[in-house]
């Protein structure tokens, strides 16, 4: 427990519960995205996966992981054709 006090005096803190399960949903989502643009030679889809996947390692904030993973949800819906 001592290194995770020190851990939270540095600045680190770990995510809530609510961002892993985001995290875990949209990756998988992106993955499934991926596969079945590459496999139907959709590129704005296969990019729109790698982007899902890919997303979370940049953004720290539970909201901003929410708004950022519906609008690439919203945007492979749109391109799903």
């Amino acid at each position: 427990m001592d290194e995770l006090k020190t851990l939270e005096s540095l600045g680190f803190t770990l995510p809530s519960p609510a961002y892993i399960a985001g995290a875990i949903i949209f990756s998988i989502i992106g993955y499934a995205a991926y596969r079945y643009g590459k496999k139907a030679g959709m590129a704005a889809v296969k990019w729109i996966g790698v982007a899902l996947m890919l997303y979370p390692y940049a953004i720290s904030e539970t909201w901003q992981l929410y708004v950022v993973g519906g609008a690439l949800c919203a945007g492979l819906y749109i391109y799903r054709k």
